[in-house]
């Protein structure tokens, strides 16, 4: 193995800010190739001290445009960033259909700033399946924050709460934000509102939509502490209007994560999910090994023949993982 791709080498060598490591490492996790375990071994122990801040919303409301806006703000305060912007996916080859955001190239030059874009690969949620792994990467790379920046192909892309300590949605007036939101729940997952593109006519308005509806959904707080507030802050990204408004309302929940015992909590309820996905990952990979010795397909026909119930059969399936060498 050429120390290029030794994955001890690699972490050593991203550690030391070399951008072209960063970039294979998260290559290698993406790509879920033999040595992603060796990977995130030697990621592991320099992992957990990134803040983490996801940004969702609807299309057209702004979030490339917020995001590097964010950049820019924590960049004049010298903290070091990652950005992983998931795009859709090309239907042809997988990857992802934007590249690397052009309304990002201004953070291209800079040192302190990695910018990279995950394709969803048709995966629901709005956020690529290796997501948690390129996250690990960024936080051992030395980012003190790294921004996810989901798909947004609509309001459901609710699952990057799973991975972010901090979660802001993004709305715009004159969209009929304020109502779509509220009906499909991604107001109960915000921790910061912001109402971008502010300048509009009707940004009042769908203020005091989102504040009302808000007081509805309230969030508990952590244990013998006061709950959240979610604060809603008005920018004009495109200018950098209110974008420091927005990284202090960020930084304020971090203190309250920290405060509360809310962020131990999150990130223990994180690693839950996260083992839960390679376990059932790990499983699927010995059925599908299963299939492909006739086992499932066999079962299958019992159970559409009437011969077997799907129960029966399944713990067939689990007796004969159990046997496999693991």
């Amino acid at each position: 193995m050429s120390p290029r791709h030794d994955p001890a080498d690699l972490v050593a060598r991203a550690r030391r800010g070399e951008a072209r490591a960063v970039a294979l490492l998260i290559s290698m996790v993406e790509n879920d190739g033999p040595q992603l375990r060796e990977v995130v071994e030697a990621l592991t122990p320099y992992t957990g001290r990134a803040q983490i801040v996801g940004l969702t919303g609807a299309p057209g409301v702004g979030k490339s445009t917020s995001t590097s806006a964010l950049v820019a703000a924590l960049r004049a305060k010298d903290r070091r960033v990652g950005v992983l912007a998931v795009d859709p996916s090309s239907p042809f080859s997988g990857g992802a259909l934007l590249g690397d955001r052009v309304r990002m190239s201004e953070h291209a030059t800079d040192d302190g700033v990695f910018i990279r874009s995950m394709a969803t690969r048709g995966k629901l949620g709005g956020l690529a399946w290796s997501t948690p792994q390129a996250l690990r990467v960024l936080d051992a790379a030395g980012c003190d924050v790294v921004l996810i920046e989901t798909v947004g192909v609509g309001q459901s892309e609710i699952e990057v709460v799973s991975l972010a300590d901090t979660t802001v949605v993004l709305l715009a007036p004159g969209m009929g934000d304020g109502i779509q939101a509220a009906k499909a729940g991604i107001l109960e997952i915000a921790d910061v509102l912001v109402v971008n593109k502010a300048d509009r006519d009707g940004a009042a308005q769908t203020v005091r939509d989102l504040r009302y509806m808000a007081s509805l959904a309230a969030r508990d707080g952590g244990s013998g502490e006061e709950a959240w507030t979610r604060p809603i802050v008005r920018t004009v990204a495109a200018r950098g209007e209110g974008v420091d408004e927005l990284l202090d309302a960020i930084d304020a929940h971090a203190e309250w994560l920290e405060r509360s015992g809310e962020g131990a909590r999150r990130r223990r309820r994180r690693a839950e999910a996260e083992i839960q996905a390679v376990a059932l990952r790990t499983i699927q990979d010995r059925i599908g090994d299963l299939g492909g010795s006739e086992m499932l397909p066999r079962l299958a026909e019992q159970v559409g023949r009437g011969e077997l119930d799907p129960y029966a059969a399944a713990d067939r399936l689990i007796e004969a993982l159990g046997s496999q060498p693991g």
